[in-house]
């Protein structure tokens, strides 16, 4: 994807400087002042899925460089629920909306009583382009949620919730995650951002737009050895959930990309299964502010524009 994208030779340099076998100290603050922690896991067929655990602040410690304590157990309905075991691969995003700050580490799963222990395989940080200002609050007495559809296909209310996002989450996996010996071998989690309505939808098929970031290419290249993600959507504002299966491919160029101010490429995305829950996460997010990066991109033609 590097190459492709030429940018391979810089990124050669970079890499080896940002990506670390242990978090650095301002990381493993960082994820103790979170209230929430987007993970991406991998079922038995090899299914990448994107979810989220929370709990008020301080739920998740970093005991040692190497090692990040979580003290929250999946909610009800999430994909972690059956995923999550002991030598599980995973990958974690920390991410704080209202700062737009934002770290990322992958590493290993140990069960401990009231949550689980991951080890260190890789932690970076990302740059805080596309991040729509949000600032959750804790809200413990959300009432528990419960599954509204389970089926291979969209209903009208995933439509919708999709149709206004302006954020969604994508769990990626190498085809050899949970191998021993190479920490890029293993789960990612991504955070994605655009104007509302940035995410197309055409029957079952999504296509995103992918802006310029920071060339690691973690999601793109993931999907080229193994096409195939997980995506969560959040109701921010009733705390519903959409978890998304689906096949995906990288789009280079064709007229459609050329339709989407800012775009570097497309990523296709063709759903297999969806899972929404009404309700269940306990927190509750205010107004956004937009990111200042989105002013550079544009819309997806209407309909009527293109006939």
């Amino acid at each position: 994807m590097q190459a492709r994208a030429g940018v391979q030779a810089q990124m050669a340099q970079i890499g080896p400087r940002v990506m670390r076998d242990h978090m650095p100290d301002q990381h493993r603050e960082f994820f103790g002042l979170l209230p929430f922690v987007v993970v991406g896991s991998m079922d038995a067929q090899g299914q990448p899925w994107a979810s989220v655990l929370a709990g008020p602040p301080g739920f998740m410690q970093s005991p040692d460089p190497t090692h990040l304590a979580i003290r929250a157990r999946p909610l009800p309905h999430d994909p972690l629920s059956t995923t999550l075991h002991e030598g599980a691969p995973l990958g974690l995003l920390g991410i704080q909306p209202h700062t737009r700050r934002r770290n990322r580490m992958n590493g290993t799963a140990w069960l401990e009583e009231g949550g689980f222990m991951v080890e260190v395989g890789q932690s970076f940080g990302n740059c805080p382009k596309y991040i729509q200002a949000r600032e959750p609050v804790w809200t413990p007495a959300a009432e528990a949620g419960f599954v509204d559809h389970d089926g291979p296909g969209l209903d009208e209310a995933s439509r919708r919730l999709i149709r206004s996002a302006d954020t969604f989450f994508i769990a990626t996996a190498h085809p050899q995650s949970g191998s021993a010996g190479e920490p890029s071998h293993g789960v990612d989690v991504s955070h994605r951002g655009g104007r509302p309505g940035f995410v197309k939808i055409d029957g079952e098929r999504l296509t995103v737009p992918d802006f310029l970031g920071n060339h690691f290419f973690n999601t793109l290249g993931n999907i080229a050895v193994h096409p195939r993600a997980g995506l969560l959507f959040v109701d921010f504002g009733s705390g519903d959930l959409l978890y998304l299966a689906a096949h995906a491919r990288v789009v280079w160029d064709g007229a459609e990309l050329a339709s989407f101010d800012g775009a570097e490429r497309l990523l296709r995305l063709d759903v297999t299964h969806v899972r929404r829950v009404r309700g269940g996460l306990p927190l509750r997010w205010g107004a956004a502010g937009v990111s200042p990066y989105l002013e550079g991109t544009g819309h997806w033609p209407r309909r009527e524009d293109a006939q």
